[in-house]
């Protein structure tokens, strides 16, 4: 008998982390705090990255990324 294929449905949203310590600050930033409010985060993707300058050096990291997580009730 075939076992049914475990399937599982995502959410996906898109958020903007930044960072004076550069892109992985950001992107880590970024996601620790998305992880405070959303549960079952299972994979990012980074959608763009940008920076501010200021007085001819870079301020800021900015990067904008999409996240996706299981919705509720879905198997794991």
């Amino acid at each position: 008998m075939n076992q049914p294929l475990s399937s599982q449905i995502y959410k996906q949203i898109e958020i903007v982390g930044s960072s004076a310590d550069g892109v992985d600050a950001a992107i880590v930033a970024a996601l620790e705090r998305a992880s405070q409010t959303l549960r079952s985060l299972r994979w990012f993707e980074v959608v763009s990255i940008r920076g501010g300058i200021e007085d001819e050096r870079i301020r800021e990291w900015q990067v904008t990324l999409k996240v996706a997580f299981v919705l509720e009730g879905e198997a794991d």
